[in-house]
């Protein structure tokens, strides 16, 4: 006779880690999708202001490229068409909070989640953007240098106070952050180091390297800096939410699962920008 086997239940821990392993993933997938939503409409509106002035350029998965010569630009064109894409991401930010705070805070779910992701990603967008542009005298950087016009020094003022603020944002952040999750295990106050590993930390570097992959080869510096300046939005929120005690979720929350269809769809956006945009489209 053949020993009789059963199989054993899962242990506690197990189920926590499987908890914290999905929470990621899931996460991940919601900053994919939110940093699409935002960089679409931020070049889409690019896009279409300058078409309204006629300026020619290319647009591939990774930036918009003019092929005006100098002296094709004039001052009101800079400012409009380098500062539409942030004033669009601003509004956008503003009312994503707002949606959360006021209506998906204590519901359940992982649209709250959403909605906070597309307010940080506007919010890195504004100022995350203006302190990476200063660095490479690009971009965003363009509306502070014709705008007032007064010289490197408050182009690198400005841009050192913008880091400032996506910081103080990101550690005032927290309290909203920890309210997004449903599961009482992530949320318990004793696995906050893991819940702030798996929800805040992965999602950043796991989010940000699926983009800047499937963006090869037209993947510039000038992007990559933007991935990168979502850590001091993140990298504060992290240590507020280590400090804040905050333990509390939802009603009834819902088990923890994977949201494949927020996972597919992440990976769908994606795919369909790289291939929309490459090869790169002409405008103008």
């Amino acid at each position: 006779m053949q020993p009789e086997t059963s199989t054993l239940p899962g242990t506690p821990l197990d189920d926590e880690r499987h908890k914290f392993l999905i929470s990621a993933l899931n996460g991940t997938a919601l900053y994919v999708l939110a940093y699409y939503i935002v960089w679409g409409l931020h070049q889409g509106a690019k896009v279409g202001v300058s078409q309204f002035y006629n300026l020619r350029g290319t647009w591939d998965p990774s930036r918009i490229i003019y092929t005006l010569a100098d002296g094709e630009w004039w001052r009101t064109a800079i400012i409009v068409v380098y500062g539409v894409g942030p004033m669009v991401c601003l509004g956008m930010g503003l009312m994503a909070f707002r949606w959360y705070w006021k209506r998906e805070r204590a519901r359940r779910g992982n649209v709250k989640l959403l909605l906070l992701w597309v307010a940080f990603h506007s919010c890195n967008a504004i100022f995350g953007a203006l302190l990476a542009d200063t660095f490479t005298q690009s971009g965003f950087w363009y509306v502070s240098d014709w705008l007032f016009q007064l010289g490197n020094i408050v182009n690198v003022l400005l841009a050192l106070l913008a880091g400032l603020a996506q910081l103080a944002l990101g550690y005032f952040g927290a309290i909203a952050f920890l309210q997004a999750h449903d599961s009482k295990t992530v949320m318990r106050y004793s696995n906050r180091q893991r819940m702030v590993v798996s929800t805040l930390i992965v999602p950043w570097l796991a989010g940000g390297a699926f983009i800047a992959l499937t963006k090869l080869p037209y993947l510039t510096v000038h992007e990559l800096l933007h991935l990168l300046m979502m850590g001091l939005l993140v990298t504060p929120m992290a240590l507020g939410c280590l400090n804040e005690v905050f333990s509390s979720t939802v009603r009834r929350p819902q088990a923890t699962r994977i949201v494949w269809g927020w996972l597919a769809l992440a990976v769908v956006v994606a795919l369909v920008w790289r291939l929309a945009l490459s090869p790169p489209v002409t405008f103008g």
